[in-house]
């Protein structure tokens, strides 16, 4: 038996922030991130519209990029003070997948960060309060998803956490908040939307109902991005949609190893962290030619829907590693973990620790080609060098 789940409601469009007036309950908190929300005046609109709608409204601010433990358990314990019966979140993907993982200590404050490491084993939720997500980044999908990573920067290890019981209630995919995205993070959320689609549909678990959402992604990714990297307001609005469609692809196909690297290189190194969706733009055309091996047929298969060619299945696989290697120097992305400036010294002596970690990650048993610490490291060493992948 397989499952497929979404959020009950998803509300697109622009303003549909205004949905919040049509909320019913008693108590809302709203966890947010760093402060554009407020800046842009998004917080203060959603704070009046649940208020407009008879709710007294806390705010949990100030989520850093890549949550932690520590700060988890600090929104969860002013939950656990306030009661809220609502839990909204709205932001990129940090103060969201905090907001999750938050949940799950409010409603169940013995439970221990150990015991929902591993994936699927939350308690039962919706015990207290619902949750609905507005997201402001176009890359994360988390508004959609079963999926929050969290790091614990005592061990310099993001932990994807994989529950359908964190999967919103709501969503809304409102336009309006991504366009006060910078270029960069346009960049990084837009790769980061390709990867999720593209790593779906070659998923062990890829189906009739995931395949045509993740190809639909695909192809609006390639349509869009570079314009809406570029500022384009019609382009942003679409990859917002992108995103959420990828999103929707992979809460229920699941990802594969390009995830698993990026959660376990991101915080590792003292030369400063990887942003998500920048690692998983450079190691992305590496994997596909690992991952190529045992699914060379469906990378092709989304070559040919995107419009390359090529005169065999490799061929195709090489055209789409050249269009993606394309949109990243577009995207000023960097092509290697070297160019992004990981000390060389410092990247391996870490690295059997990363590989083992990586081979270890929930996002690593979905993927199309089964891999040990051994060929981890080999794989890992072609992102950091940029040697070709031949094995």
């Amino acid at each position: 038996m397989a499952r497929f789940t979404l959020p009950r409601d998803i509300y697109y469009g622009r303003g549909t922030l205004d949905e919040l007036k049509n909320l019913k309950g008693k108590k809302a908190v709203i966890v947010v991130g760093g402060g554009s929300m407020k800046r842009f005046g998004f917080l203060d609109k959603a704070v009046a519209n649940l208020e407009s709608a008879g709710f007294e409204v806390r705010l949990f601010e100030n989520v850093e990029p890549d949550p932690s433990v520590e700060t988890v358990m600090k929104g969860a314990a002013m939950m656990r003070e306030f009661e809220p019966d609502w839990i909204i979140s709205m932001g990129g993907g940090s103060p969201i997948d905090a907001a999750k993982a938050m949940w799950v200590f409010y409603e169940y404050p013995e439970t221990s960060f150990e015991e929902i490491i591993q994936p699927f084993s939350f308690p039962e939720l919706r015990k207290k309060a619902k949750f609905l997500a507005i997201p402001s980044t176009s890359g994360t999908a988390t508004e959609v998803t079963a999926f929050s990573v969290i790091t614990d920067y005592s061990k310099g290890i993001k932990y994807p956490l994989a529950d359908f019981n964190i999967t919103p209630d709501v969503a809304i995919v409102d336009p309006d908040l991504a366009e006060t995205m910078p270029e960069k993070l346009t960049a990084h959320t837009g790769m980061d939307a390709l990867t999720h689609a593209i790593e779906a549909y070659v998923s062990t678990l890829n189906s009739p109902f995931t395949d045509p959402l993740a190809l639909k992604a695909i192809h609006m990714v390639f349509d869009y991005l570079p314009a809406s990297y570029k500022g384009d307001k019609t382009a942003r609005e679409q990859m917002h949609y992108a995103q959420c469609l990828a999103g929707m692809a992979f809460t229920n196909a699941l990802l594969g190893i390009v995830h698993s690297m990026a959660h376990k290189t991101g915080a590792a190194f003292s030369t400063g962290h990887i942003p998500h969706g920048c690692a998983n733009a450079m190691y992305l055309p590496f994997v596909i030619k690992y991952n190529a091996k045992t699914a060379e047929a469906r990378y092709a298969d989304i070559a040919r829907s995107v419009g390359l060619t090529g005169n065999s299945d490799a061929e195709l696989v090489q055209a789409l590693c050249d269009k993606i290697n394309k949109y990243n120097k577009i995207l000023n992305i960097p092509r290697t973990m070297q160019e992004f400036g990981v000390n060389e010294e410092e990247f391996l002596q870490k690295l059997p620790e990363i590989a083992k970690n990586a081979v270890g990650d929930a996002c690593t048993g979905s993927n199309p080609r089964a891999i040990t610490p051994a060929e981890m490291e080999k794989l890992l060493k072609c992102c950091y060098y940029g040697t070709e992948v031949d094995f």
